[in-house]
């Protein structure tokens, strides 16, 4: 059996060369090629294409569940910005944010910050409830809502991101004990995100083991900050206030 053929370099180069002067008489040039564009296109079928769609989207709900004083919120603190990246990668993983601090301090403009973040990183789902906790509270008691008690429960247990503001400014009960326990221990079962913000340490134990003043365990419970002890990222709020400097 005879070895293939093979024409060799300089064969090649004879024959692209007859290639070449056949398509020039022809009237056709060779093909300009230039450098590749990989920037993203903006269509249909782009992987950001469809991330921006989603954090318009997310942004347009983020607008309307937040109250006018807060439209214009960003978070600034870097711990916030690392919680809110976790949230929008995979939201189980992220636990709960506490921000904590005197009042007038930007917790809440941090925490709706935070929430904007969120949806500018285009989540694949993007659902939120934010709530004072004296308005939860009132929502919570009997006859406080016409859709009923247990609704209301389970709507704050289920959503995928809540806020809670201002926890622990009502005066602890055995019905705000037990409804704080009910709604955070399922949230904390279900690895459900939550956003809350005190003016009360998370605790105010000095090195020696003696309580400074009121903080979270004293006033909503133990049962409740060993939960919260256990997935939450807290971070304090110091600082003039920024109420009084307005």
């Amino acid at each position: 059996m005879s070895e293939p053929m093979t024409l060799g370099e300089h064969g090649a180069e004879r024959i692209a060369r007859k290639l070449a002067a056949v398509l020039e008489a022809r009237g056709i040039g060779p093909v300009e090629r230039g450098p590749v564009d990989n920037t993203p296109n903006n269509e249909p079928g782009d992987p950001e294409f469809h991330r921006q769609r989603r954090a318009d989207w997310a942004l347009k709900r983020w607008q309307a569940a937040t109250p006018y004083r807060y439209q214009n919120a960003t978070s600034s603190h870097p711990g916030v910005h690392e919680w809110a990246r976790k949230v929008a990668a995979d939201p189980r993983s992220a636990g709960f944010l506490l921000l904590t601090g005197p009042f007038g301090t930007g917790k809440t403009h941090e925490a709706y910050g935070a929430l904007r973040r969120i949806a500018d990183a285009g989540p694949e789902k993007y659902e939120f409830i934010a709530i004072t906790a004296p308005d939860m509270y009132a929502l919570l008691r009997p006859g406080g809502s016409e859709r009923g008690t247990e609704y209301e429960v389970q709507r704050l247990k289920r959503i995928p991101l809540l806020l809670i503001d201002d926890l622990g400014t009502e005066k602890i009960t055995e019905f705000t004990e037990e409804a704080t326990y009910r709604l955070l221990n399922e949230r904390y079962n279900e690895s459900l995100p939550t956003v809350i913000t005190s003016n009360l340490e998370a605790d105010s134990r000095d090195e020696k083991g003696v309580r400074r003043g009121p903080d979270l365990t004293t006033t909503l419970g133990a049962r409740i900050t060993d939960r919260l002890r256990q997935m939450t990222t807290v971070i304090g709020m110091d600082g003039p206030s920024r109420r009084g400097a307005a």
